[in-house]
């Protein structure tokens, strides 16, 4: 099963990719708009991703939810635990 260091670490590489953002300026606490600076299409683009690193589905509402890269991390930590992986 994965841990959260490892959920958190693959979250903030595919954040990275998708904004181009230096990994060492991720922070748990940043915001995808107001700290990252994701536009609405990237904003589609990071919910891609996650589902595609962690081979999970994420529903608009789900996606709506997740705001921070923290909220992404609990999200996916959170789905993956409850799928048992």
């Amino acid at each position: 099963m994965m841990d959260r260091n490892e959920v958190q670490t693959r979250v903030k590489q595919a954040i990275a990719r998708v904004l181009g953002a230096e990994e060492s300026e991720i922070q748990d606490t940043s915001n995808f708009v107001f700290d990252l600076g994701a536009d609405s299409q990237q904003s589609v683009e990071l919910v891609a991703a996650f589902e595609e690193e962690f081979d999970i589905e994420m529903d608009e509402d789900e996606a709506l939810a997740v705001q921070s890269v923290g909220d992404a991390v609990n999200f996916i930590a959170g789905h993956l635990e409850s799928a048992g992986r």
